[in-house]
């Protein structure tokens, strides 16, 4: 009995130690705690600034979604637990800032006038309508005055007749200052914080200062001062009178009187219209506009159609090359396989607007590479012949394309079975047989989603456009700065901030919509072609 005790008492495993308590690394761990704090405080300290200038400025919808967003913010990293939010809370909020905000925005405007001379409130309008047109006042007192610049902006300093001396700029009416320095005749020439012109700098600037009208007080009405040298001013008050309670200006030489005529603009019974608006929602107009104004009807179905064309063309030539090359450089018996798989990749690494810059000026028709070196001196418009320059923008878009489609087929090819083609080959199949039956489908399984991203690439592609052809050669039928070569996206860029018929942010903002309409068609209905080509390869 002893010995089986015995036996027993040493079979009894020993009560181990507990393992030693692992110190916490995650984001609640007194680091993460610490991390997050001061993280945390400088994201509080901008949100606060931001906050209180919204508060200023009254604009009180951006005002709430912003202090919502932060209190989000500080309950997601604050509290314990919820790890998945507080990885996935940067990205989220990002999207929503530099995606959903862009396009709701981007809606928002394509439904108003917004664009040059319709970029601001009525009443900033009528402001600056009384600024802009006004007339010397007959007899009007000089004033000596001196040209003061600070942070790049230009104020007038002038002594009163009563020796007052006063400053005021385009954003801010005269206000009495203390003089720093003054001239032997007492008129004030400096003020401290403010550098004073001297004659030379004066003439390099005359346009500015010339331009430069300065309120006398809050009230319009009230005129402005003006200089021609930058040694006088005189008072000028505004040619179109404004009348508050019937809301017309009124052209004090003529008598001629504008009208407001609920698109933002004042309007007189000729229909001529004052420079200066403001903005206002008009509905469907811009979308009525792209398809309706004879400027812009023809032009807009041409590059729509050589959007199509490039897109289609684009993806289908450089994946063509793309594969002929990986296919013909996967072989294993290659000798220099991987020097000439650098060789292929080399134009994808450059930037694609370098590149257009550099292929831009080897096609010039006069001073080219191509035509003095290459082709003897021919003279050949490849970039002013409308043809040829969609030619050209074609083969400079595929050397720029087929590396891509070179290093994702080279990677799809080398991901097949070899069994296959074994079994193909001793079946008697020949290689393009092999190609079109086996490899090919395979290929267009994986690859399709590229195509499908390529052609969304393509039917966007800035660079290549803008920085070959500009667009051109210009269209002679129309206003717009639109060309041959151009695609929805130049064409909107030009629209938005071109110098043709000036800005137009509503107008752009509506062919916007369009451009995204239209991917996201063509897109849907590809990937639902693409499913379907993975159910028939199953």
């Amino acid at each position: 009995m002893v010995e089986i005790d015995e036996q027993v008492n040493v079979a009894k495993p020993r009560r181990q130690a507990p393992p030693p308590r692992k110190r916490s690394h995650g984001p609640d761990s007194l680091g993460g705690t610490l991390a997050k704090i001061i993280l945390l405080g400088i994201t509080d300290a901008v949100a606060a600034f931001v906050l209180f200038q919204l508060a200023l400025s009254g604009e009180w919808l951006v005002f709430g979604i912003s202090l919502l967003t932060t209190l989000a913010i500080n309950w997601i990293y604050l509290r314990r637990g919820g790890l998945p939010a507080k990885y996935l809370a940067p990205g989220v909020i990002f999207l929503m800032v530099f995606q959903v905000f862009v396009m709701i925005f981007s809606t928002y405007i394509a439904f108003t006038n917004y664009g040059d001379g319709h970029n601001s409130t009525k009443e900033d309008a009528i402001a600056s309508i009384q600024l802009s047109a006004s007339e010397r006042v007959p007899d009007s007192p000089q004033f000596p005055t001196s040209v003061l610049e600070k942070d790049g902006s230009y104020f007038l300093l002038v002594t009163t007749p009563e020796g007052e001396a006063k400053l005021g700029g385009t954003d801010r009416p005269l206000a009495t200052v203390t003089p720093s320095t003054s001239s032997p005749m007492g008129a004030a020439t400096g003020v401290d914080g403010y550098a004073t012109m001297d004659f030379a700098t004066l003439l390099q600037h005359q346009a500015e200062i010339t331009a430069l009208a300065v309120p006398i007080s809050a009230n319009p009405e009230d005129g402005s001062l003006k200089t021609a040298d930058g040694s006088t001013t005189y008072v000028y008050t505004p040619k179109l009178k404004y009348d508050a309670a019937a809301d017309t200006f009124t052209d004090t030489q003529t008598g001629v009187v504008y009208s407001d005529n609920g698109r933002g603009s004042f309007v007189a019974p000729d229909g001529t219209s004052l420079n200066t608006g403001w903005k206002v929602n008009v509905g469907l107009e811009n979308f009525q506009r792209a398809f309706t104004d004879p400027n812009l009807q023809g032009p807009l179905v041409q590059v729509v159609l050589w959007t199509f064309a490039f897109a289609i063309l684009s993806v289908a030539t450089t994946f063509a090359l793309g594969l002929f090359l990986a296919i013909t450089f996967n072989k294993a018996d290659l000798k220099g396989k991987k020097l000439y798989r650098i060789l292929m990749i080399l134009p994808y690494a450059f930037p694609a607007f370098l590149s257009g810059l550099v292929w831009s000026g080897l096609l010039n028709p006069e001073f080219g590479f191509i035509n003095n070196a290459i082709l003897g001196g021919a003279d050949i418009p490849w970039l002013t012949d409308p043809v040829l320059a969609k030619v050209s923008v074609l083969v400079v878009n595929l050397w720029l394309g087929y590396p891509y489609m070179f290093l994702v087929c080279t990677g799809a090819l080398q991901s097949l079975p070899e069994e296959v083609d074994e079994a193909a080959r001793m079946d008697g199949a020949s290689p393009w047989r092999i190609f079109t039956a086996i490899k090919l489908p395979l290929l267009l399984v994986s690859l399709a989603p590229l195509l499908i991203s390529s052609f969304a690439f393509n039917f966007n592609n800035f660079n290549v456009i803008y920085m070959l052809t500009g667009g051109g050669p210009r269209f002679a039928d129309t206003t717009f700065d639109i060309g041959s070569t151009d695609i929805l996206i130049t064409m909107v860029y030009k629209i938005a901030f071109g110098t043709g018929t000036g800005r137009d942010y509503g107008l752009a903002s509506a062919l916007a919509i369009l451009i995204f309409i239209i991917v996201a068609a063509v897109s849907a209905l590809s990937f639902k072609k693409t499913k379907a080509l993975e159910e028939i390869n199953q």
